[in-house]
């Protein structure tokens, strides 16, 4: 049994408040970055309320919005990232963005899914009820891999660096991540090597029971790649615990000569708190203490009676000189009782 124990952050955390509640839209994954001028960019996800909730996995794009501080409030600014269509890896969903600043380059690593072999376009999937979805929504899970875009502003354009093929491929049919790879997240090793940490399953685990979330990474001597998955993987895998235990949504930084990533908790403690661990070498990592709380813990919201209330996903962080400031995650109710982004400070005096 790990001890239950909060980390420094989940101690410094603070509820500041909604952003990005639109409408027309579910909002997820928001990856903030600081630009030149102080201000913030947000790069996030989002689908039209005709899709549902599970519409992430069909039919999300990419927006940009900025505001002058972290708190907002932010102005939408384009799409900077869309699904492909015809028949490309990543034709259909383009979802969970993680935005960098790497040497001189921006980045932003996504999942991207494919729907053109499933026999019905985005308008009938739309038009679907959940139970006629479902089969065709595992499909699209099982068809997600990793990609990269690069610009040289944050005004971009983007431009895709895995035009013909995912940056990561799943692996072989007993591979630990045979049957999708998925939210990625970056860092740049004090060696020089840049390393792209990634979520995947199994198609054995995946047939038991919806897959046990695990990470591991791949490395290059270059941004744009080739990327060479680590023999080692996984490097972060809860199934010794129990044989459903797992995290999912990793966000990496290096900061004070270790690595420190927080990821969301399915299982270790509960399925509502935020994990955090570190590591010398980004492949041995601590046991995980907790990150965040449940939501409720930092925002008095009545609950909106959805799937996934009560808790953060896609824990996302906004560094300043390489140090969290602010903590942004997608939370699901608000204003439209849909989904959103969601800020917490990190009071460094507490």
């Amino acid at each position: 049994m790990i001890e239950k124990k909060q980390s420094l952050i989940g101690k410094q955390l603070e509820g500041v408040g909604r952003i990005l509640e639109e409408e027309k839209y579910n909002v997820w994954g928001c990856s903030p970055i600081y630009d030149e001028d102080g201000r913030v960019h947000v790069f996030y996800a989002r689908w039209e309320n005709k899709y549902d909730h599970l519409g992430w996995v069909a039919a999300c794009e990419v927006a940009h919005a900025v505001a002058d501080s972290p708190e907002g409030p932010y102005k939408h600014v384009g799409v900077v990232l869309q699904g492909r269509g015809g028949q490309h890896w990543d034709s259909w969903s383009i979802h969970n963005p993680s935005v960098y600043k790497v040497d001189d380059k921006y980045i932003i690593l996504y999942m991207g899914s494919d729907g053109s072999n499933l026999g019905k376009t985005l308008d009938e999937i739309g038009e679907m009820d959940g139970d006629m979805y479902k089969p065709y929504f595992h499909k699209l899970v099982n068809s997600k891999r990793v990609g990269m875009a690069i610009a040289d502003s944050l005004d971009g354009p983007f431009v895709r660096v895995s035009d013909q093929e995912p940056m990561i491929h799943v692996g072989d049919d007993t591979d630990w991540d045979s049957f999708c790879t998925s939210n990625p997240t970056f860092t740049k090793t004090p060696e020089g090597k840049y390393r792209i940490y990634y979520k995947a399953w199994s198609q054995q685990t995946a047939a038991k029971f919806n897959g046990n979330r695990q990470y591991g990474f791949a490395e290059s001597d270059t941004l744009t790649g080739p990327y060479k998955k680590y023999e080692g993987n996984p490097v972060i895998d809860y199934s010794y615990i129990e044989e459903r235990v797992q995290a999912e949504d990793g966000y990496i930084w290096y900061e004070d000569n270790k690595y420190h990533m927080v990821m969301r908790d399915m299982g270790v403690f509960n399925h509502e708190y935020g994990l955090y661990i570190e590591s010398k070498d980004g492949i041995e990592w601590s046991e995980p203490s907790i990150s965040y709380l449940d939501a409720p813990s930092y925002f008095d919201e009545a609950m909106p009676g959805l799937t996934r209330q009560g808790r953060f996903e896609r824990p996302q962080l906004l560094l300043k000189d390489g140090s969290p400031t602010h903590l942004f995650c997608a939370y699901r109710g608000g204003k439209y009782n849909t989904s959103s982004g969601v800020v917490l400070k990190i009071n460094k005096n507490k």
